[in-house]
């Protein structure tokens, strides 16, 4: 490993967020889920949560679209929205779907500096039932024009990239992001070896 590629993995894995996530809920376009993933590694988003309960799971999500950010991050597959649900109440404190309902709040008024998990849904029926009755609300992203919707990949850059300016103002990317359990395992994924590993975990 060169030092500047050591370096480059070693700046992005310190700027990971354990307190941030995303799940997505049946989405049908491969392009979309990569798109998604290359947004959230851009963000420092390291664990991703794919609930396929309409069809089998996919293996591969649009490589292309995706630049192979999905190698850099960690995918957990569910097969139902209670399972993944379980899953992530066992890591974040709130669950907020993507929802236009009454009391649903706006994107801008989400306390990012939290621990949380968004939830998008399908591009034709959105975030389903279930998975609305578990979390704990629902919120919506501002809009101006006659049609109220946006691609599930935009609006998920949008809501994210929000986060992100939450918590670069609130200094959480100054500092380790990830338990050390999880950054040490990560550093050997990403092809820390040796003498690295041992020097980078003293």
């Amino acid at each position: 490993m060169t030092p500047e590629r050591r370096e480059k993995i070693l700046s992005v894995l310190k700027k990971r967020q354990a307190n941030l996530t995303v799940v997505l809920e049946d989405v049908q376009d491969p392009h979309n889920v990569s798109a998604v993933m290359r947004t959230c590694d851009a963000v420092g988003i390291q664990d991703i949560y794919i609930i396929t309960s309409r069809e089998p799971r996919r293996k591969n999500w649009g490589h292309r679209s995706s630049s192979s950010a999905k190698q850099w991050l960690s995918i957990h597959d569910f097969d139902s929205a209670a399972e993944c649900f379980a899953a992530l109440r066992r890591q974040y404190d709130k669950i907020l779907t993507t929802h236009l309902a009454a009391d649903a709040q706006s994107l801008y008024d989400i306390d990012f500096t939290g621990s949380i998990a968004l939830v998008f849904g399908n591009e034709q029926n959105g975030v389903s039932e279930e998975a609305r009755a578990l979390a704990d609300g629902n919120f919506i992203i501002p809009q101006m024009g006659i049609i109220r919707s946006l691609n599930i990949s935009v609006a998920c850059a949008v809501s994210i990239y929000e986060a992100m300016r939450q918590k670069t103002l609130a200094g959480h990317y100054q500092q380790q992001g990830l338990p050390d359990a999880q950054y040490n395992s990560l550093l050997e994924e990403w092809g820390f070896r040796g003498e690295e590993l041992e020097e980078e975990q003293q």
